[in-house]
């Protein structure tokens, strides 16, 4: 595992600038599917080593599932929000790391097709078909609240900019390609600055040491008079000037992370109480899979899962709705169903992993079987947000059609 007193500065690590172009919704679900089969045979032990997933990674680059955003006329699928969530989900019955790690990449592809310029959507979104990577430097550590941003994108003399700040919790960035910086412009307006991998004065660092979520190189970057040119600044602040479903799209996916941790770990518990445990000696049987007491928890376990499931579904669809018909009503409909999605799935993640150990028995709490990952996985993920300002704000919405705040995290 890292020194993480000694943290190292990674050169980064590029995708090879080719791949596969998924061309529709079942294709987009079919290859998320091979893939999930493929990553989470390593899962467990990339967990307990924290080894990173660069060839894990390189498979999700050249399989084209990073282009599956990208617009029809720029050469890509434009898959149904709800099949992107799906993919998500997917992926993090396997690895929730991996899935966590594109998060931010389509997030990013969302504010170019809803900001960017034409010239801007045409070069990045031909990256993106490429297979290359966006990684977020957004959050802040230090400061008032999450929104409270203190990098700034300063005027430089020749029309274009610079750069300068520090930023924490940057998913994906060790892995990128383009790392996407939150700054404010001169004007204090909040703009998202597409800096290559790589530019001098960038520099990314591995110092991740969350319990869970451990090989999503969560880390630090840190921008010291980075150049930046102007037409790779989008104005994100106009996002929040109108009915917008950023945050709901970016919510969803978190929540479909969440979700597929939850069947992953029921999953693995139902595997384990069939092949492993022994049965309560009161009760008379010779497998603890026929113990009646379990097979209710298992059902009342399975129904939870089910219903995030079912909420993360409609979720996607209500945003892909507002899609088609986007004003202030969709927007705060598809906003509050995610809200509703991640609500229940935020609960129902930690709910399941945690009890995995109480219908599996004592032998799975063993550290070498690593069965706590899903716990922590779930722990560490779940605390993106607090799941108790969605219901204030379900709850405003249910009662009186008070519409969410249009801050992007709901």
């Amino acid at each position: 595992m890292t020194d993480l007193t000694h943290a190292p500065v990674h050169p980064p690590v590029h995708s090879s600038g080719t791949a596969h172009v998924v061309t529709g919704d079942e294709e987009a679900i079919a290859v998320a599917a091979e893939l999930a089969g493929r990553f989470a045979r390593g899962a467990a032990e990339r967990d307990a080593r924290r080894e990173l997933p660069h060839a894990e990674l390189a498979e999700l680059s050249a399989s084209g599932l990073l282009g599956i955003t990208v617009p029809r006329e720029h050469g890509g699928a434009d898959v149904r929000t709800a099949t992107l969530a799906e993919v998500v989900r997917l992926l993090a019955t396997a690895d929730p790391n991996i899935a966590q790690i594109p998060q931010s990449h389509f997030v990013y592809v969302n504010v170019l097709r809803q900001q960017g310029s034409a010239a801007q959507r045409e070069f990045f979104f031909a990256e993106v078909l490429a297979g290359r990577r966006f990684g977020n430097a957004q959050s802040e550590a230090g400061t008032r609240h999450v929104q409270d941003y203190r990098t700034r994108l300063r005027s430089a003399e020749d029309g274009g900019f610079v750069l300068d700040g520090v930023k924490h919790y940057s998913t994906g960035a060790l892995f990128a390609d383009w790392i996407t910086v939150l700054a404010k412009d001169p004007a204090d307006r909040l703009v998202v600055a597409y800096v290559p991998a790589g530019a001098p004065g960038l520099t990314v660092v591995d110092d991740w040491e969350g319990m869970g979520q451990r090989t999503t190189a969560s880390g630090t970057v840190r921008l010291e008079g980075v150049r930046v040119p102007a037409d790779r600044v989008v104005p994100h602040h106009l996002t929040f000037t109108g009915p917008q479903l950023h945050g709901a799209h970016a919510q969803l996916l978190h929540a479909a992370i969440d979700v597929g941790i939850a069947r992953a770990a029921l999953t693995e518990a139902a595997e384990f109480v069939r092949t492993r445990s022994r049965p309560w000696f009161e009760s008379g049987l010779d497998h603890a899979s026929d113990d009646p007491l379990t097979i209710q928890r298992f059902g009342e376990l399975e129904v939870s899962v089910r219903a995030a499931e079912a909420l993360l579904g409609e979720a996607g669809r209500a945003v892909d709705r507002a899609r088609e018909r986007l004003d202030d009503e969709t927007a705060a409909a598809a906003s509050i169903a995610v809200a509703t999605a991640k609500a229940f799935a935020d609960p129902a993640a930690v709910g399941v992993a945690d009890a995995l150990f109480e219908v599996s028995g004592t032998r799975s709490a063993l550290d070498s079987l690593n069965l706590h990952r899903h716990w922590r996985n779930a722990r560490t993920h779940t605390l993106h947000d607090p799941v108790r300002w969605k219901i204030q704000h379900i709850g405003r919405y249910a009662l009186n059609r008070t519409p969410p705040p249009r801050h992007g995290l709901i």
